[in-house]
């Protein structure tokens, strides 16, 4: 990724308040599960089909759990001459400093493979989830 396409919590702070876009990239049960305050959900697998809801005038801020997902969404993005920056450390680290997530009471939820697990292990006798 380009130098300069990750951005601080502040900086995304700043950007936003100063008009940038917030977009979330996560899967859906993520965006349930909690979120930024003022972000759009957009999951990455739509990114391609929907780039079009994006104001390619004004700056977009992409984050998603930990930086993988944002980082390809930024790097489609700017290849379009969008002006786009991720959120470094993603929505785990905007939580682990203490910033709010919305709704109130939002949680960082998470990956779609841990939460397969976590979700086939309450189906299962407890014998069978033991690791």
């Amino acid at each position: 990724m380009s130098e300069g396409m990750e951005i601080s919590r502040e900086e995304a702070q700043k950007l936003v308040d100063a008009g940038a876009q917030l977009v979330d990239v996560r899967a859906d049960h993520e965006w349930e599960m909690g979120r930024i305050e003022r972000a759009t959900h957009l999951p990455l697998a739509e990114l391609a089909d929907r780039t079009a809801e994006i104001d390619k005038d004004r700056p977009v801020v992409f984050y998603c759990r930990g930086g993988n997902r944002s980082t390809m969404a930024v790097e489609a993005l700017a290849d379009e001459g969008y002006e786009a920056k991720k959120l470094s450390e993603g929505i785990v680290g905007w939580a682990e400093a203490g910033l709010p997530l919305a709704p109130e009471g939002g949680q960082v939820a998470e990956s779609g493979e841990a939460a397969a697990i976590l979700h086939a292990r309450k189906k299962l006798p407890p014998e069978l989830t033991k690791p």
